[in-house]
């Protein structure tokens, strides 16, 4: 699928009182701008123009937007996010999704975006502490009514399933080593990533194009060995607040 287009949205003063479980310090405000304006920055290289929405102060997560919604071509899903303290999130993206998309609202369980990959006409959508069985349901009424297959699957003790496995283009899979022999992707291309560079499966694929977070050369150099152009960008703060790469936008 080819992008043309993006929803960011700015990160908070608050964006260090997020939700995270990665202990790794909290995130530092200042380089958060700066390397979310890296991001964006290479969006708009890649060719996409990107609409920034204001920061959300009273939700700290809320720049990790692709939680909230799921876009395809035709259509846009607003999800139900797992975590309390992110439910309001969806209301400040309606407007923006129905600028660019029909709206299809969940009204049932709760599904974070992050766990949602999209491969053709398949979404994969993994089962975690923020996606439940309900909200799969919910969301496979929505998406199957416009020919999409639905397959769910148990993502373990990853926070969601785009943290573990990512789609590059072709056939191609960049997975974490739990991942890799599930039967769903079993017809696929498997690049295996040790458990102790998971962060860097969360590398997003644009255009023909791939970003990666900085700090995994095992993965950059199997990634280089693909012959399609890498982007490294350093994804720290991000990482600190438990988000990646995918989930600082919405493609379409």
């Amino acid at each position: 699928m080819k992008f043309t287009q993006a929803i960011v949205r700015r990160p908070a003063a608050s964006c260090g009182d997020g939700l995270t479980n990665a202990q790794l310090g909290q995130a530092d405000y200042t380089r958060t701008l700066q390397q979310f304006g890296e991001y964006c920055a290479k969006l708009s290289e890649l060719g996409l123009e990107l609409t920034e929405l204001p920061s959300l102060d009273a939700f700290p997560d809320a720049h990790f937007v692709e939680d909230v919604a799921v876009i395809t071509p035709e259509f846009a899903v607003l999800t139900r996010p797992g975590a309390p303290a992110r439910s309001g999130e969806t209301k400040a993206i309606e407007v923006p999704l129905a600028a660019c998309r029909e709206v299809k609202p969940m009204h049932d369980g709760h599904l974070d975006g992050g766990d949602v990959m999209l491969i053709g006409k398949r979404f994969f959508v993994g089962l975690s502490g923020r996606t439940d069985a309900a909200g799969v349901r919910a969301f496979k009424d929505i998406v199957s009514h416009f020919g999409y297959d639905v397959e769910a699957m148990p993502i373990g003790a990853s926070l969601h399933l785009k943290s573990s496995v990512n789609y590059l283009g072709g056939e191609t899979l960049l997975v974490c080593d739990v991942l890799a022999n599930h039967s769903v992707f079993a017809k696929f291309h498997r690049i295996a990533v040790d458990m102790a560079d998971e962060y860097a499966c969360n590398t997003l694929e644009v255009n023909g194009e791939l970003i990666t977070p900085a700090g995994y050369p095992r993965v950059q150099e199997r990634l280089e060995a693909l012959g399609m152009p890498l982007h490294v960008l350093d994804a720290s703060e991000f990482r600190k607040m438990d988000g990646g790469l995918t989930c600082l936008s919405l493609r379409f």
